[in-house]
């Protein structure tokens, strides 16, 4: 089911929120509280590139949204300072008119996300010469360093993300060569649907099969948890780009489940 997919993206985000100390919701600008029935999540005090923490999802899904609940989720952007932004809107959000309210408060249409789903077949052989293990407290510089590297979430976030290892719900893992960190994922666990995320390599060792090993530890950690389905996203595919995400996710037997349409402010000029 979509919204069962939409729903642990949705729990992984709160959750995210939830494991801040006061000082970095503080420090970073953190907020995440509905809106209608979606989640609006907020991060004032990164830099405009930071959408993955930016981001609104779920409106119109559950129920049928109100304009209203929409544009309290866009002013709370606004109010905030924040001028880049993602609104995600599932195929099945009601009512129909919610790209027309988007457009009239000001957004538009950029690139979409592409979810995907797998069940319980085994994944292929991944294979590297890099090790692969779960993250330990004292990885948390090199590993939020080198996934707000690839997020484009700014340093400020490192002690954010990092914070994830450990934590309940979440299983975190890295890739090293030598001693060095190479590259990192998560899997974070709910109801029996895993969701797979934060999947980054450091550029001094792209190529080696860091990303493709990561996933196939963390779906097979997912099986072996009695996962009935695993969920991951990336951009849609567009001319141009190689794809390489995508293309691991494809290869590690997810299908696609659906295209979410994003919607954000113009980018100034």
């Amino acid at each position: 089911m979509s919204d069962e997919i939409e729903a642990i993206e949705r729990a992984a985000l709160q959750d995210l929120h939830d494991s801040a100390t006061e000082a970095l919701r503080a420090a970073l600008g953190l907020d995440c509280r509905p809106s209608g029935t979606g989640l609006v999540s907020l991060a004032s005090a990164l830099p405009a590139s930071a959408i993955v923490a930016n981001r609104t999802i779920g409106l119109g899904l559950a129920a049928p949204e109100t304009r209203s609940a929409v544009a309290e989720a866009i002013e709370r952007y606004r109010a905030a300072g924040i001028g880049r932004f993602f609104v995600h809107l599932h195929p099945e959000a009601r009512p129909a008119q919610l790209v027309d309210w988007l457009g009239e408060l000001g957004l538009e249409a950029t690139r979409g996300w592409m979810k995907f789903s797998r069940g319980r077949a085994a994944p292929p052989r991944a294979e590297t010469a890099l090790d692969l293990r779960p993250a330990r407290t004292e990885d948390a510089e090199a590993f939020g360093r080198i996934v707000t590297d690839a997020f484009d979430l700014g340093p400020a976030a490192a002690p954010w993300v990092a914070g994830l290892i450990g934590r309940s719900g979440w299983h975190v893992y890295v890739s090293e060569a030598d001693g060095h960190l190479a590259g990192t994922g998560s899997l974070f666990v709910r109801d029996g649907v895993g969701w797979i995320d934060w999947g980054a390599t450091a550029p001094a060792f792209r190529g080696r099969g860091s990303q493709s090993a990561l996933l196939h530890r963390r779906i097979t950690d997912a099986l072996d948890m009695g996962c009935r389905k695993i969920v991951t996203t990336t951009g849609e595919a567009v001319a141009g780009d190689p794809q390489h995400s995508y293309n691991n996710i494809v290869r590690m037997g997810f299908e696609p489940a659906y295209l979410r349409r994003n919607f954000a402010p113009p980018k100034p000029a």
